[in-house]
């Protein structure tokens, strides 16, 4: 804050309408203080503020020298690293516009990760389970899988009638894969012995599956999900360049081409932030659904 305030902007750089960083410390500061307080009475708090303080810190310092590398004395070229101010100034004047392209992501991203996850689902289950699928499935998974699914936006804009569909078949296929691949693989590592107990106490078909095979893929289900999510949001970002008319990945090339170099670094940093927020909610999910493995798997 200190330098923020006592080391003067380059004339360089465009002014900003205010002095946006420096608020965004304040809010920091406050928080990070707020959070000390309260650590003093909570001993999980504290050890979780011992582990990230120093991660906290090293981003201080990141924005820190960027701050000051761009925007106090301007040492690269203005037009592609503005300084902090105006980055964080596009968080409060694009607010609105914003927040209509996270909504639209976010719906276009449900429904890819959906059909997608649900296909993936099934498609490794029986891959997993059934010696006739999994002998006419391998081929096809092994050809199909691994070409990046934005490859096939040639020929998915042609195959469908707009542009939003052609967006959720490439989310959905580069979710499919590593769903499928994954739960496939997790089936095929269980212990034989899991089944043969389960047949001892004269279990069907269908509760093996259900209640023995499934469960003891879970570890690798949630690996292939943790893919998937990662996946899909650089598949999201790329469909959306292809005629979608709103969208992050909308928003991010619209600014790139008018040269507004701020609103794309805004533009990124709300999308790692979404994606975070994304990994963060699907390993709390995986805390909850595998407490039963609480210290064996290790991401």
């Amino acid at each position: 804050m200190l330098v923020d305030r006592l080391i003067p902007l380059s004339p360089k750089q465009p002014a900003s309408n205010g002095p946006c960083f420096f608020y965004l410390l304040c809010i920091l500061g406050v928080l990070s203080l707020l959070i000390l307080a309260v650590s003093f009475f909570n001993e999980r708090i504290s050890e979780k503020l011992v582990s990230s303080g120093p991660v906290f810190a090293g981003g201080i310092l990141v924005l820190n020298i960027v701050n000051i590398v761009c925007g106090k004395f301007a040492l690269l070229p203005v037009l592609f690293f503005p300084s902090l101010d105006r980055i964080f100034e596009v968080f409060i004047n694009d607010r609105e516009l914003l927040g209509e392209c996270v909504l639209s992501s976010f719906k276009l991203l449900l429904y890819g990760y959906a059909i997608g996850g649900s296909l993936g689902l099934l498609t490794g289950i029986l891959i997993g389970f059934n010696k006739t699928f999994s002998y006419w499935m391998d081929p096809f998974t092994k050809i199909i899988g691994p070409i990046p699914p934005t490859s096939w936006s040639p020929l998915v804009l042609s195959l469908f009638s707009t542009s939003y569909q052609a967006a959720i078949f490439m989310i959905t296929l580069s979710v499919w894969f590593p769903i499928t691949i994954m739960t496939s693989n997790g089936i095929r590592n269980i212990s034989q012995a899991y089944f043969e107990v389960a047949d001892t106490f004269g279990a069907k078909k269908l509760y093996k599956i259900l209640h023995v095979g499934i469960p003891a893929a879970l570890p690798s289900v949630f690996l292939g999900l943790f893919y998937a999510t990662t996946g899909s949001f650089v598949t999201l970002i790329t469909a959306e360049m292809f005629g979608c008319k709103l969208g992050i990945g909308w928003y991010l090339n619209w600014q790139k081409s008018m040269m507004l170099y701020a609103n794309v670094y805004a533009g990124l940093i709300l999308l790692a932030l979404l994606c975070n927020i994304a990994l963060k909610f699907l390993f709390v999910f995986r805390e909850k659904a595998l407490n039963w493995q609480k210290g064996v798997i290790k991401w």
